[in-house]
């Protein structure tokens, strides 16, 4: 191991030093954070963190990191100015679809920073996102083993990243390209194939923009290099996906650090919320939200909220906006539909912003959670005990509806026109009839266990460690 650098206060002990650099964007940095701090509680005792991250969001990273602020270190970055890119940018949640492509070009930027910043620390391990193949040729020669961290479901990076998709050295160009699975798919899965809607929304990750390789290059590079993928999944959910990518990159090592799964919240519900859900019978509200960095088109919005007027149930929606627009509240008021609020009134509340969404999951009040099958959202739904209907909007979120709701049999997805995706108010209103039906909630039970079960955690946890210290010291 490496071990010998600046703050190396464990190297003396055996402690593995592990620097993590994610993609600047929260629902990426997130799955680090939670990998960080699994990583330095007790189950995996002898390992230390330091954190790269943009100077602008390095505050929000700390406050994300703080249970474990005394076993990982945040260290900023310097991101430099691009022309196009506006001023301040530190992540996707600043810029527009085209400025995160600029992100992009800012972060390879950092290549030198990175470089020094290694060298002082003398890590023994690496974590990379998609975003930054080029670590490897910085860090190999400091004696640092880098690994590439899939912060997405072993589902849907098998059906995107890997080598059979470019068979021949020819990108997917088309949304036809993308409805059939690659070759060597697991044959049985129920994600072999995709409607179109959902194909042509995966162009994207073939495409280049600025004259940079496109977001799967990167990825299949990043993996390529590596000394080993990891991944925050398990056999148990997803193990002929987990085969089928290790097939495609030549054996390499596989991590599984198991399903990483939110901590319990701390503090209290705020009493703008608790008291108006407590005046609800038990599993009565539905709570729909969609993330800090999913955004709704407008005629979805409001077909979703109609929905859920039509239900005839209490309920609570969050919605949130690309920066840019009109301002939140406006950009609410125009989704929402002629004399709606007067008709919920008492009922049914829109809210944006942030809210506190795993201390209103788990009031007893709220008992169906309709979600964009964000892989986080999904689980700190299950593990509160609610319903789950799930409307993904874009990538990844289409391979985890599609996977826990047909083969893990957890949630019900909203129905959508194959060719476009659109969805009516009274999709969003059946599923919600079927979630909360007797029986709607299918092998939820078993799965719940299996995630809030402190034996498997901790086994995940331990067997990680001993597996990451193995790859480190070969």
């Amino acid at each position: 191991m490496a071990g010998g650098g600046e703050g190396d206060a464990g190297s003396g002990s055996g402690a593995v030093h592990v620097v993590m650099f994610p993609w600047l964007a929260f629902g990426h940095i997130s799955p680090f954070a939670q990998m960080a701090r699994r990583l330095v509680s007790g189950e995996a005792a002898g390992v230390r963190v330091t954190f790269l991250t943009a100077a602008g969001i390095a505050p929000r990273v700390e406050a994300m990191l703080a249970s474990a602020a005394g076993a990982v270190r945040v260290l900023p970055l310097s991101l430099p100015q691009v022309p196009g890119l506006p001023a301040g940018a530190a992540s996707t949640a600043d810029v527009s679809a085209d400025g995160a492509e600029l992100l992009k070009l800012s972060l390879d930027g950092t290549r030198p920073e990175v470089r020094a910043r290694l060298a002082e620390l003398r890590p023994d391990a690496v974590l990379v996102d998609f975003t930054t193949p080029w670590v490897r040729d910085v860090a190999e020669p400091l004696g640092a083993k880098v690994l590439y961290f899939n912060v997405f479901s072993a589902a849907a990076f098998a059906y995107v990243n890997v080598p059979a998709r470019l068979a021949g050295g020819k990108r997917p160009s088309s949304a036809r390209d993308l409805t059939v699975a690659p070759a060597g798919f697991p044959a049985a899965s129920a994600l072999a194939s995709m409607p179109p809607h959902q194909g042509a929304d995966l162009v994207y990750v073939y495409t280049s923009f600025h004259g940079m390789p496109c977001a799967s290059d990167r990825a299949v590079a990043g993996v390529r290099v590596s000394a080993g993928l990891v991944m925050k999944t398990c056999r148990e959910m997803e193990g002929p996906y987990i085969d089928y990518i290790s097939s495609q990159y030549g054996g390499k090592p596989v991590l599984l650090a198991g399903p990483v799964v939110p901590e319990p919240p701390q503090g209290e519900l705020e009493e703008r919320w608790a008291g108006w859900l407590s005046s609800f019978p038990d599993d009565a509200v539905i709570f729909a939200s969609f993330g800090s960095e999913t955004f709704l088109p407008a005629a979805a919005a409001t077909e979703l909220l109609l929905g859920l007027e039509a239900t005839g149930r209490p309920f609570l929606v969050v919605l949130n906006f690309p920066k840019g627009g009109t301002g939140a509240a406006a950009e609410a008021k125009a989704r929402t539909p002629p004399g709606f609020e007067e008709r919920v009134r008492g009922r049914g509340l829109v809210h944006t912003g942030w809210v506190q969404q795993q201390h209103i999951l788990r009031h007893r009040s709220v008992g169906c959670f309709v979600n964009h099958a964000g892989f986080s959202s999904v689980v700190e739904g299950l593990v509160a005990g609610c319903r789950l209907v799930l409307l993904p909007m874009k990538t990844d979120q289409y391979f985890n509806a599609a996977l826990f709701a047909r083969e893990l049999r957890v949630g019900v997805e909203v129905a959508r026109r194959d060719e476009d995706g659109w969805f009516g108010r009274g999709d969003v209103a059946d599923a919600v009839a079927a979630a909360v039906a007797t029986g709607g909630d299918g092998d939820a039970g078993r799965w719940r266990e299996f995630f809030t079960c402190d034996a498997v955690q901790n086994k995940f946890a331990a067997d990680f460690v001993r597996e990451l210290k193995e790859v480190v010291r070969a």
